[in-house]
């Protein structure tokens, strides 16, 4: 396997970093990672002004949203091998360059399609970066409690740079053009580039095995027409296009995990697996960040268009979700001590079922307390769930296999960022397309408009009698979507408390016996 322990690892320009040069080095490495976090949510608030310049259909506005997490999805685990050959170091560099140069292409980007083929060069770029910074913090940390603090910082970023995206798109677009949350990467790229340059050590395996391009295909050729499929039946229904694509999907499926079992330097550890509560993290992972990515993009519209705030107002309503995902997993070590790691992930996935279903009924009301309350506790019991599992990732897998276990649950999460954003956007897309009622009066392309989303109908009955339906419609379809997130997040509780170990952490930050079974 390509992903080894960081003692395997040869490791060039080994002058002994510093504790200030360590930590220095960190924050360029938090840096980068939060700006591949803000990138994946702060486009939600843009979406009412780029639609207006660009006139994206609402199967563009889904690719728009999430083709940058599918393109970091399906290429993470290959990056990650290629970076452990060429260099981690190396890679990060050219990672940064590369979404510095798609930052600016997706900026001025003329039409939908450009926008589209930007934001995919984007995740091609962060999914070269991401598993370079970690494996980066686990050279530079050569102490095991420095590098437990290092880890939980990374994780503190990672989560609350999707938090605060919406706030920062709000921002910048009450004051600026809906290109600016792009721009805004291009001086931090550079940044990274020049620090990073100097600072950072170079690492790579002496030892990392044959890169298969062939296994980094096929799991491309796996993810992308799923989601195609997954779109295309939202506007088109079950269709021959989307058997077949589905079709692809099972096919390459089928050959990437018969070529991982087969060779002998796989780009997925299929052997991870075989560990329950491995297995269990990963999926935690995936589906809280499916529920909550998959309803916080749409939300971002419902506050715009139904409740009829300002980006930068809309922004500063979702601060109680970023403000308390980013608290949460400095409370990690408590929880664990107290509870758990089983009953600690338990404790985070209720709460954010507990706050899904709350957001289900306070869209419909007048005032906004509760919805505050909703968001605070949806980011308060992702924040407890996503942090907790990645501890039991790290302590599940084998040592010598730590890195492909972090890729892999990178990977899983960006999957359920896709996967939230197709299959919770093509759901309330479908709910809002069969609830609106559109009056007799409204017809040709402004009665295909009003049909295909409220994102496109909002300018064709804004300040009519028709506007109410519209957003009747989608509220109604918001419901039904954070009802939806709500059962799934009662599904990970299932999932925590019976596969998930309950080994607690001492106040000495040891072990004890581990209780589950």
């Amino acid at each position: 396997m390509s992903h080894t322990s960081g003692s395997a690892d040869i490791i060039t320009g080994t002058r002994a970093l510093s504790a200030a040069g360590r930590w220095t080095a960190l924050a360029v490495l938090m840096l980068g990672t939060l700006i591949l976090s803000i990138d994946g949510t702060v486009l939600f608030l843009a979406i009412p002004s780029l639609t207006r310049d660009l006139s994206p259909t609402a199967e563009q506005l889904l690719w728009i949203s999430d083709i940058y997490s599918l393109a970091i999805a399906g290429l993470m685990v290959a990056m990650g091998n290629l970076a452990d050959r060429v260099g981690r170091k190396r890679i990060l560099l050219v990672g940064s360059a590369v979404f510095a140069l798609a930052s600016l292409v997706a900026a001025f980007a003329p039409d939908p399609n450009t926008l589209i083929a930007a934001r995919a060069l984007l995740g091609v770029a962060g999914a070269s970066i991401m598993p370079s910074t970690m494996a980066l913090i686990r050279n530079i940390f050569a102490d095991e409690r420095e590098r437990t603090r290092a880890v939980a910082l990374w994780a503190t970023t990672f989560g609350g740079g999707s938090a605060i995206g919406p706030l920062i798109g709000g921002a910048l677009i009450e004051n600026f053009s809906w290109g600016s949350v792009f721009l805004i990467n291009v001086p931090v790229m550079l940044l990274i580039i020049v620090v990073g340059s100097f600072l950072l050590p170079e690492s790579r395996n002496p030892n990392p095995g044959r890169f298969d391009i062939i296994s980094a295909l096929l799991s491309l050729a796996t993810m992308t027409p799923f989601i195609y499929a997954i779109k295309h039946s939202a506007k088109h229904g079950f269709d021959s296009v989307t058997a077949l694509t589905l079709i692809i999907t099972v096919i390459a499926g089928w050959l990437f995990l018969r070529r991982q079992r087969r060779i002998d330097d796989p780009l997925l550890d299929i052997e991870l697996f075989k560990n329950p509560a491995f297995t269990s993290a990963i999926a935690t992972n995936l589906i809280a960040i499916f529920s909550l990515i998959g309803v916080f993009m749409f939300f971002s519209q419902y506050l715009q268009f139904v409740r009829g705030f300002s980006p930068l107002l809309a922004g500063i309503a979702e601060l109680p979700g970023a403000l308390t995902q980013i608290v949460a997993p400095l409370i990690i070590g408590v929880v664990l001590s107290r509870l758990g790691r089983r009953y600690g992930v338990v404790l985070g996935t209720l709460t954010m079922s507990l706050g899904m279903g709350l957001l289900a009924l306070a869209e419909n009301q007048e005032g906004y307390l509760w919805l505050g309350v909703a968001l605070a506790l949806v980011g308060f019991g992702a924040g407890i769930a996503l942090s907790l599992t990645l501890d039991v990732v790290l302590t599940a897998s084998p040592p010598a296999k730590a890195g492909a276990a972090a890729a892999l649950s990178e990977t899983s999460i960006e999957i359920g960022a896709v996967l939230g954003i197709s299959v919770l956007g093509t759901l309330l897309t479908s709910l809002y397309r069969s609830f609106v009622e559109i009056p007799a009066e409204i017809t040709g392309a402004n009665r295909a408009a009003v049909a295909d989303s409220i994102a496109q109908a909002m300018p064709v009955v804004e300040g009519t009698a028709a506007e109410p339906l519209v957003a009747e419609a989608f509220i109604h379809a918001m419901q039904l979507t954070s009802v939806t997130a709500m059962g799934v997040g009662l599904l990970l509780t299932i999932i925590a408390w019976r596969f998930i170990p309950n080994g607690k952490i001492s106040s000495g930050g040891e072990n004890e016996k581990d209780n589950a079974r």
